[in-house]
């Protein structure tokens, strides 16, 4: 018999959370009392929205993602709706763009500007009114743009097209009619071909999205279903819940057959509702209780016993809800893998929990930082209902790459350059050189000793074919080089894209060469520290 270690190989085994410290939180903010099981909290790699406290209707709090330490109390607010806030999210494809839900029966889609909410916003971009009763869960689609679900009191999940119709929608392009009871939770898989959801009958269902149909029906009776996620990779589907002897668990299902769970595995006593979050990219899962002040993560795998436990992170402070950052939102030098944000009621606080893997090297982990899902739809929303399946834009977080987009728009790209003597290209670079030049007040590559890496090396090539163009360079280029626009034989490129392109490898350059300009003047400053120390020596002992 061959002999196993007792315990199971992962580069995750060492995860570990690191909350924010309290400069770095966002204090003073009224988080609501609600106690629906909902996260009541949304953010992205600009904003973050957390739902208030509000006498007379509903509203909810946007501020940036910068904006760390107390919140003035009289900061503006989004307050259109006439009832409480139930649920929120942001587009996953605009990070301007948020839909709340309220007990007034009603999903508004809002504008956030770009600047930050200056003043009180009563007025949404779309008013969809379908449900009878308060509605209670907003969801977007994962790929296809524009396309948003609601479910209610009613018991129905509505679909709707965001891309048409006016200020006031009241038609939504299906109906999904399929449950006895209330919907607790839905989660959409990564393609958006299936829509998986937990009911109060105790039941879970997997439908056809653009129909309505039904696919699967749990008749699980051991298992209360409260919230479901999908764990793509591995066509299985995760729900948390209570067991017959009301211990709260979590069960695990195959999406082809949900008759009989693969797995149930039995948590504690606590009473809170567990929210499950899984990370695709890493196959890794978080288990969040409400009014918990712990975290559980695993890691699952495809095969028995599929879900293996790597640690838990534990707090003095129970959380009211959560959210979750996009992966692009990430801090990658620090080698963060996840990040919550936890609505800390007790102390009208957001605390920002960090999970990193510990790395000793500081470049660009690969192995923990895959393609992921980028900002970017694959489809319109036409496209979705037409019966078109496509997986996500996917994106890489490696420094100075562009997102991989398997399904190319075929419409032809709006183009900024219409003139080789553009006046706004020209001013644009003209500004950005003066900044350089005002802020660099020397020429950083003539510091002595420096050598040029293949780090710091650009390799362009310079043909034009068409629409085409690119430039070769072996060099950081000059100040004189950079006004090409100037000479008569030089091609312009065909976008924007490939402007800003160039643009921000030349800010990545300038940035790295100041670092080592940083560290070679440190070096310098201990080198005479010590020959100022080593020559006091040489005259105290003369």
């Amino acid at each position: 018999m061959s002999w196993h270690p007792p315990y199971r190989r992962s580069k995750f085994r060492h995860v570990y959370g690191k909350p924010a410290s309290k400069e770095n939180c966002y204090d003073g903010l009224s988080i609501t009392r609600s106690v629906h099981d909902n996260l009541f909290c949304s953010v992205n790699p600009r904003f973050i929205a957390v739902v208030t406290e509000c006498a007379g209707g509903g509203a909810f709090l946007v501020i940036s993602i910068h904006h760390r330490g107390r919140v003035d109390p009289h900061h503006p607010r989004v307050c259109g709706h006439s009832g409480r806030v139930l649920d929120i999210k942001w587009d996953p494809f605009n990070d301007q763009r948020i839909a709340s839900c309220s007990e007034d029966c009603t999903v508004k889609v809002w504008d956030i500007p770009g600047n930050g909410v200056k003043e009180n916003i009563t007025i949404p971009r779309k008013e969809l009114r379908g449900h009878t009763r308060r509605v209670n869960l907003v969801q977007w689609h994962p790929t296809a743009k524009d396309v948003l679900f609601s479910s209610a009191y009613d018991y129905k999940v509505l679909v709707w097209r965001l891309d048409t119709g006016g200020l006031v929608m009241k038609t939504p392009v299906c109906v999904i009619s399929v449950h006895s009871d209330l919907v607790l939770s839905m989660c959409l898989h990564s393609d958006g071909t299936r829509l998986a959801t937990s009911c109060k009958d105790k039941r879970i269902r997997i439908i056809d999205p653009r129909t309505g149909k039904l696919l699967q029906e749990s008749c699980c009776k051991s298992h209360r279903p409260s919230k479901v996620v999908f764990l793509e990779n591995h066509n299985m589907l995760l729900s948390t819940g209570t067991s017959q002897w009301n211990q709260r668990q979590f069960a695990l299902w195959d999406t082809d057959d949900l008759s009989v769970s693969l797995l149930e595995e039995d948590l504690d006593g606590g009473s809170g509702v567990l929210f499950p979050f899984y990370d695709p990219d890493l196959h890794m899962l978080y288990l969040a209780g409400k009014g918990d002040g712990n975290i559980r993560y695993y890691e699952v795998a495809s095969e028995k016993p599929y879900i293996h436990f790597l640690a838990e992170y534990r707090s003095p402070l129970p959380q009211r809800g959560l959210a979750v950052m996009p992966k692009r939102g990430l801090d990658m030098s620090a080698c963060e893998v996840y990040r919550f944000y936890r609505l800390v009621t007790t102390k009208d606080l957001v605390e920002p929990l960090s999970f990193i893997v510990p790395r000793r090297s500081e470049g660009f982990q690969e192995d923990i930082y895959p393609m992921t899902a980028g900002n970017e739809a694959s489809m319109t929303a036409q496209e979705w209902l037409m019966g078109q399946k496509k997986g996500p834009v996917l994106l890489s977080l490696k420094p100075e790459t562009k997102i991989l987009n398997p399904y190319p728009a075929p419409v032809e790209v709006k183009r900024l350059y219409q003139h080789p003597h553009h006046s706004v290209e020209r001013a644009f670079l003209e500004e950005q050189l003066a900044y350089q030049d005002a802020k660099y007040t020397h020429d950083i590559r003539d510091l002595s000793g420096w050598q040029e890496d293949e780090t710091q090396t650009q390799e362009w090539t310079n043909t034009y074919r068409g629409n085409t163009l690119s430039i070769q360079s072996h060099k950081p280029l000059a100040h004189s080089e950079l006004h090409w626009c100037e000479s008569a034989v030089y091609i312009p490129p065909p976008g924007e894209t490939e402007l800003l392109q160039v643009f921000y490898r030349q800010q990545e350059e300038i940035r790295r060469l100041r670092q080592q300009l940083d560290h070679k003047d440190e070096r310098i400053r201990q080198l005479e520290l010590e020959i100022r120390n080593l020559r006091n020596y040489m005259r105290a002992s003369f």
